[in-house]
């Protein structure tokens, strides 16, 4: 019989794969065992036991340390939020008074002006142009029939901090400022006379903005529901408002974001006078 097969070379075994065939166990354990063993000092498990005990209680008066931090943090948070509140309450009262005893300065600087020119012909000329000026700056109250735009926002507003409501959130408009100003533009072309928004009125100098979650009209806050109140012939400034550009983007808003959008007509609204400003330069109309 031949043993021809016997003398075919084959490939050697790799030492590294025999060794993992033939060790089942690293090496490196072998050599941890017989240090600790030459050191005599294998952990017994009385000191493991000790090690976490005391792991356990540095854990536990890290987090204690922290709590009591917290835990003595949170009055004194609770102390400055009160405090921001007086503050500001008491800012809007003293803010209410100034107001207050500047209508009433107001109004007698008037009389005594009246009293004084009004016996003199060129003094009741320039009575006459003055009251003309503060009309168009909207200096005076005005009182008188027109119509009513409310817009509200939407009454339900989603959670974001809830993973489920972030879609709705995405699709859910409130009143901007840009539709406030669409709103007063058009009621200006419609040949209002007077204009107030939120019971703030509407003069030359007046803005409307938002700042954050806050709608600022003259730098004073207004709330949902906007109110927009236009003094003058309430069925012309009605119908010329049904066919602008703002009705038209506002039923648009309504529909789709559910805005709230109502327009009414008054017999009688009282809007308040304009903030007066001092003017540090200025010149008629037309003259270079």
């Amino acid at each position: 019989m031949s043993r021809r097969w016997e003398q075919i070379r084959r490939n050697p075994v790799p030492s590294l794969l025999k060794s993992l065939l033939e060790d089942h166990l690293d090496p490196g354990y072998a050599a941890a065992a017989a240090h600790r063993a030459a050191r005599g000092t294998a952990p017994t498990p009385a000191r493991t036991r000790a090690w976490l005990v005391f792991g356990g209680i540095l854990a536990g008066l890290v987090l204690g340390i922290g709590y009591a931090q917290s835990d003595a943090r949170e009055p004194d948070a609770d102390q400055a939020r009160a405090e921001m509140l007086t503050a500001v309450r008491s800012g809007e009262e003293r803010t209410a008074a100034l107001v207050t005893r500047r209508d009433e300065l107001t109004e007698t600087v008037e009389q005594q002006r009246n009293t004084l020119f009004a016996d003199d012909a060129e003094g009741a000329a320039v009575l006459d142009a003055l009251r003309r000026a503060q009309d168009a700056a909207a200096a005076t109250a005005v009182r008188g029939p027109g119509i009513t735009v409310t817009l509200t926002d939407p009454s339900a507003r989603p959670n974001l901090s809830d993973p489920t409501q972030r879609e709705a959130a995405l699709s859910t408009a409130a009143v901007l400022d840009r539709d406030l100003q669409a709103v007063v533009n058009a009621l200006w072309a419609a040949d209002a006379e007077a204009i107030a928004v939120g019971g703030v009125r509407i003069g030359p100098g007046v803005t409307m903005r938002q700042a954050g979650g806050a709608m600022l009209v003259d730098n004073q806050p207004v709330f949902s529901p906007y109110t927009v109140s236009a003094v003058g012939p309430p069925a012309r400034l009605q119908t010329d408002f049904v066919v602008s550009d703002a009705y038209l983007r506002l039923a648009g808003i309504q529909q789709l974001y559910g805005v709230g959008f109502t327009i009414a007509e008054e017999t009688e609204l009282e809007l308040p006078a304009a903030a007066a400003r001092g003017v540090g330069a200025a010149q008629e109309a037309g003259n270079p």
